[in-house]
């Protein structure tokens, strides 16, 4: 891709995994998203040039930054990345100003005026003569991301930033990140155990287990069509099956689950005949139907019983358990606190669950090594 501000392709080894990191950026938010110990950070230090890699090559701005082949490592202050740890590194005996124009370049006025400017950009001007002790957690990391900026460097790296935040801060600052981005054109990765935060501010969504990269792509991929069972639990389906396919037409599977003809109109790989799958569906997707026998023999229609109601904030998490035709499975809902209570679904524990063939999505069946 000509004018990538990333081409990496590099491995590691450690006692728990071998990391194997591959992917390709423009000027665009990456975010890399996985459950803690999966090598997300691992894979952002060893861009920044905070790790050695065992193999590969690692490419910043057009810049062959390491080449383990060729012996090239250049050194992380040399590099076109613009560092962000979770600890934020300010320098306590500086003030917010002094912190922002540290390891900026050019004369005195000229470094005190960007660096007043970039203040201004993130909020943070009447803070300038103040220490880090003296701010806020959120005003810290305003003061992180504008001192990142100053280096002018077209990549910015930031390791799991908000996680020692409130969700108040942390949703004003993912605001404000997505805003400077778009202001300033450059390309970001940030890492990530939050799967709200990693929708929210991925361009391209990369997911992480245990050093491998699952998927890759659009956020709305992985959310919805995730490539496998693992990617689909880190996504947060509720609902997943082992079946077996019965039928592939033009636009949809029909695959057995549990004795059951269920339709599909969604996969990861076009499955063949015969083919055990895993069968998903958000409980966000699974429609609640009053009862009616002409709903009932309507493709992928089940009669459910509910018996667990927990409601959390403005939603219900209802659990159905399915009995009928095929053998007992369950089903889970996630309903919104207005349809729950028009519906008035606390007083009434039968209904039709409808899973729409769209939002049935066929996975291949993976062993633990992914294959």
């Amino acid at each position: 891709m000509s004018g990538s501000v990333l081409r990496a392709d590099f491995r590691l080894s450690f006692p728990a995994f071998d990391l194997a990191f591959q992917q390709e950026m423009d000027r665009e938010t990456v975010v890399i998203f996985g459950p803690s110990g999966s090598g997300k950070s691992v894979a952002l230090r060893a861009i920044a040039g905070l790790l050695r890699p065992d193999a590969g090559r690692i490419e910043v701005d057009g810049r062959t930054v390491f080449d383990r082949t060729a012996g090239v490592d250049v050194p992380a202050h040399d590099r076109a990345s613009a560092w962000v740890p979770q600890d934020l590194g300010l320098f306590p005996h500086l003030t917010v100003l002094e912190n922002v124009m540290f390891g900026m370049s050019g004369d005195r006025a000229g470094r005190l005026a960007r660096a007043r400017g970039l203040l201004s950009l993130t909020g943070i001007e009447p803070l300038a003569d103040r220490r880090p002790a003296t701010i806020s957690g959120g005003q810290a990391q305003r003061v992180a991301l504008a001192r990142a900026i100053a280096r002018e460097r077209p990549l910015l790296l930031l390791d799991e930033p908000f996680s020692a935040l409130d969700e108040v801060i942390r949703e004003s600052l993912r605001s404000e990140l997505r805003r400077l981005r778009r202001e300033l054109g450059r390309g970001a990765i940030f890492v990530t155990h939050d799967l709200r935060e990693a929708y929210l501010l991925a361009d391209r969504l990369v997911v992480m287990v245990n050093g491998r990269v699952l998927q890759s792509g659009p956020p709305e991929g992985p959310f919805l069509r995730p490539a496998d069972r693992a990617v689909a639990e880190l996504m947060g389906f509720r609902n997943l099956y082992r079946g077996r396919v019965l039928e592939v037409g033009p636009d949809s599977v029909t695959v057995d689950v549990a004795g059951r003809r269920w339709r599909c109109a969604s996969w990861a790989e076009r499955p063949v005949v015969g083919a055990a799958v895993e069968v998903g569906i958000r409980a966000e997707r699974v429609a609640l139907r009053r009862a009616s026998e002409a709903l009932l023999s309507s493709t992928n229609v089940l009669r459910g019983t509910a018996v667990q109601d927990d409601a959390y904030g403005v939603n219900h998490l209802l659990r159905f358990r399915v009995s009928g035709e095929g053998a007992p499975l369950e089903v889970q809902v996630d309903l919104p606190a207005r349809p729950y209570r028009v519906l008035d679904v606390a007083r009434q524990p039968e209904w039709l669950l409808e899973l729409v063939p769209a939002d049935l999505h066929v996975m291949p069946v993976r062993d633990a090594s992914g294959a």
